[in-house]
């Protein structure tokens, strides 16, 4: 086993303990002109961002770096060049930043990790000592960091397992061959693909509006409602569990991202839907405001005559 991979596959046996000061002052880079200064052990970390509007999107860049002392690549120093990092924060769907916001205790972690990918052609990252951090390692360091910088347990593993599922369906920066890459991608899309496939299935019994000669799911079938529905959500657990074993070394992250895919897969519609929503009436807005301000007139009163309507017919 290679010094990298020894790396990659290290496990921290038992709870990772909250060490705070393991986080620290990165100092800066030598840039226009501005002399370098070092990092330093005895100063908290300073986060200092920059908001940039680049194609459209926002984006942040760091003007000073953060160490981290990981527990086995040592000093982590980021980003390697201030003025061309990049960051969106905390990547996450803006529907989901309820359950992750963009900012918060794990915002020093997230930005670590930031730094350590590289973008393809890019060299790789080398620790202060030296070891090579792929992104496998980088994923690891994330987690470590974040029960460091205090990150409530199940939204450090939450935000764990969905960068390793986008790693596995990556492959970049990864070191694995082409071969090993697909079949993680194959891997980690049949058995989220069938977590979809049976929540809809399960849906559509437990509304027992099941197309006629469609089989019903066995841990349903035609029962009484609190039945079907107790059934639906032990299978929302123990189905992804069971899959997660394909994962293989990810097995941890596939049963994560599984549940939580099973268990959110009515609000995932639900925000979608309503998301979807906002912006075709932001679109609708800023191209034909007219259009859009005579719909709302129209809609109001087909809205209140709707409600009288409900009201008498109660």
């Amino acid at each position: 086993m290679s010094e990298s991979e020894a790396h990659r596959t290290a496990r921290v046996e038992g709870p990772i303990p909250s060490q705070p000061r393991r986080f620290y002052d990165g100092g800066v880079d030598a840039v226009d002109g501005q002399p370098a200064a070092p990092p330093d052990p005895g100063r908290d970390p300073r986060i200092e961002l920059v908001r940039v509007v680049e194609d459209g999107c926002e984006k942040f860049w760091m003007r000073r770096r953060i160490a981290y002392l990981d527990r086995h690549l040592g000093e982590l120093l980021v980003p390697g060049e201030t003025r061309t990092f990049r960051s969106d924060l905390t990547s996450v769907p803006a529907f989901f930043t309820w359950l992750v916001p963009k900012t918060g205790e794990h915002l020093p972690a997230t930005l670590l990790h930031d730094g350590l990918i590289h973008w393809p052609g890019a060299p790789t990252y080398l620790s202060t000592d030296g070891h090579t951090v792929l992104r496998a390692d980088a994923d690891r360091v994330l987690r470590d960091a974040m029960a460091d910088a205090g990150t409530g347990l199940i939204r450090r593993w939450l935000i764990w397992s969905a960068v390793a599922t986008a790693t596995m369906f990556s492959g970049a920066g990864t070191g694995w061959s082409t071969a090993r890459a697909w079949r993680y991608r194959v891997t980690a899309a049949l058995p989220l693909l069938s977590v979809v496939a049976l929540g809809v299935w399960a849906s559509v019994d437990l509304l027992d509006v099941t197309p006629c000669g469609f089989p019903e799911l066995p841990w349903m079938a035609d029962r009484s409602w609190p039945v079907e529905l107790a059934g639906g959500l032990s299978g929302a657990i123990a189905i992804p569990l069971a899959l997660a074993l394909l994962w293989g070394r990810f097995r941890i992250a596939g049963a994560v991202v599984g549940v939580s895919l099973a268990l959110l897969l009515h609000v995932t519609v639900v925000l979608l839907t309503l998301t979807g929503l906002y912006q075709a009436l932001e679109w609708l807005t800023a191209k034909t405001p007219r259009l859009a301000l005579a719909l709302a007139w129209a809609g109001v009163p087909v809205v209140v005559l709707v409600f009288a309507a409900v009201l008498l017919a109660g």
